[in-house]
Order: structure tokens, then C-alpha cells, then sequence
């Protein structure tokens, strides 16, 4: 059986981003609805693929837009966008940036508070784009997102051009907040982006969030023994095999009580 601490922080923090998600957008944003922004979730990764292949620097570009965008984004969520958000929560980002920032020696507390900077911003991205698209749209788009994933991790193109945003830094010393990493595991932005989505869908919903968090560990440690035969998974996927399950769950339920 395979199994490493290491990457089961990474497996945990992922799931819960499933159960963090509030519902709910400031009426304001409403008028932006629509059912293009479920495109968003399998375009994230083909377009940065395409075009981190095409033109490396791009990378350079992605990880400036992580380190401008990432921060606000978590303290959007806990001021806001997550379940017990307080408005004063919101100030923690500060610091957990500046940890970020000045442990960047792979030491635990700053991969943790890397962690939790991207865990928060991927929260708040998941309820707005919960409220902003049709949810059956979204829920397609995110089954979308890990198939495109899944055929570019074992078809051998995405690992060159994650490597080359893995690596890339926006220099002067800051941090690299477009990936996660615990030790020797690691896990990409999207991945948690997946969950957080996927708790959106279920908050917006009113559906209970815990369970499938859990569920998500447990699909996870399932989907990690392919580790035995392959370097690398698609870590979208389990989100996506828990959202499935969800639907065919309710779906018995349906058929039950008619």
C-alpha cells in the first residue's frame, strides 16, 4: 500500500477546501452570471499548458498573478467566502504572507502558511464561481477539467511545463504562491482550485459539505496507490469521482422516495 505523510497534509488540506465554502455572492456581482464561467475550470489548465509550452516566460507572468492575486483572495475568504468568516478574520492574511515570505527555506511554518494562502483564495474562487454559473454547467466544467487534466498527466505533456511554474519565481525574494508543497510533496494550484469548486457547488446546493469532504480523503488515499506504478496523478480527479458520486447518491435518494 502507498502512503506518505507528507503528501496525506496535502491530500487533507485539499479535502478541505470541499468543506470550507459558504453560498452566496454580494448582489452586486450578480449581474455577471452566466454560463461561460464554467469554461473557466478545464481552460485553466490547457491554456497555462499551451502556453507555458509555447512561451516559458508566461510562467514568470502566472507566478506574479499568483503572488498579486492569491493573499486578497484569502482574506477575502476569511473575512467572507468561507463557513465562521468573520470581517476582522480577514487581516490573518497579512501574516501569513509575511511568513511565506520570510520562511522560504522549505521549512514547516512556511509551507504552511503557503498553504493556507492558496487554500483560502481557492475557497473564495469556489463560491463566487458557484454563484456566478449555472451549477449543472459548473459541475460539467469540473468533471471537464479533471478528464483534460488526467489525459495531459498520462500522456507526459503537462509534467515539463508544471515543472517550469513550479520553479518560476517572481524574484526580489517573494514568495511562490502558485503551488503548494509539504516537504517532498506537492500539490498545484488547480487541484485545490477543483475541491473548492466542488464545495461551492454543494454549499450553493444546500447540501451537507463534511461528508464529501471526508469522502474526498478517502477517494484520494485510493487514487494515491497508483503512485506504486506512475511518478505523477492528476489530483482533480478525486474531486471530480466525489461530485459524481454525490449526484448518483442524491439520485437514488430521488428514486427511493418516488
Amino acid at each position: 500500500m502507498w502512503f506518505e505523510a507528507d503528501n496525506m497534509v496535502l491530500t487533507t488540506a485539499q479535502a478541505a477546501c470541499v468543506a470550507l465554502p459558504a453560498a452566496g455572492v454580494p448582489r452586486l456581482l450578480q449581474r455577471f452570471r452566466g454560463g461561460w464561467w464554467a469554461l473557466v475550470l478545464p481552460l485553466c489548465i490547457v491554456v497555462v499548458i499551451v502556453a507555458i509550452n509555447e512561451i516559458p516566460n508566461t510562467a514568470d507572468v502566472l507566478t506574479w498573478v499568483a503572488l498579486l492575486l492569491v493573499p486578497p483572495g484569502c482574506a477575502l475568504a476569511l473575512g467572507w467566502a468561507m463557513r465562521g468568516a468573520r470581517w476582522w478574520l480577514a487581516s490573518l492574511a497579512i501574516p501569513l504572507l509575511a511568513l511565506a515570505w520570510a520562511d522560504q527555506d522549505g521549512s514547516r511554518p512556511g509551507q504552511i502558511a503557503t498553504l493556507v494562502l492558496i487554500m483560502g483564495s481557492c475557497v473564495t474562487l469556489g463560491r463566487l464561481l458557484a454563484g456566478a454559473a449555472p451549477l449543472i454547467l459548473l459541475e460539467l466544467g469540473l468533471i471537464a477539467m479533471a478528464i483534460s487534466d488526467a489525459i495531459l498527466v498520462f500522456g507526459n505533456t503537462l509534467q515539463a511545463p508544471n515543472a517550469v511554474l513550479v520553479a518560476a519565481e517572481p524574484g526580489a525574494g517573494l514568495p511562490q504562491l502558485q503551488s503548494a508543497g509539504f516537504h517532498f510533496a506537492s500539490m498545484g494550484y488547480g487541484d485545490f482550485f477543483a475541491a473548492a469548486v466542488l464545495g461551492g457547488i454543494l454549499a450553493a446546493q444546500r447540501r451537507p459539505q463534511l461528508v464529501p469532504a471526508l469522502a474526498m480523503v478517502a477517494v484520494s488515499l485510493a487514487w494515491d496507490q497508483l503512485f506504486l506504478v506512475v511518478d505523477t496523478l492528476p489530483a482533480t480527479v478525486p474531486p471530480a469521482i466525489v461530485l459524481v458520486g454525490v449526484e448518483a447518491w442524491a439520485w437514488v435518494d430521488r428514486r427511493r422516495a418516488g
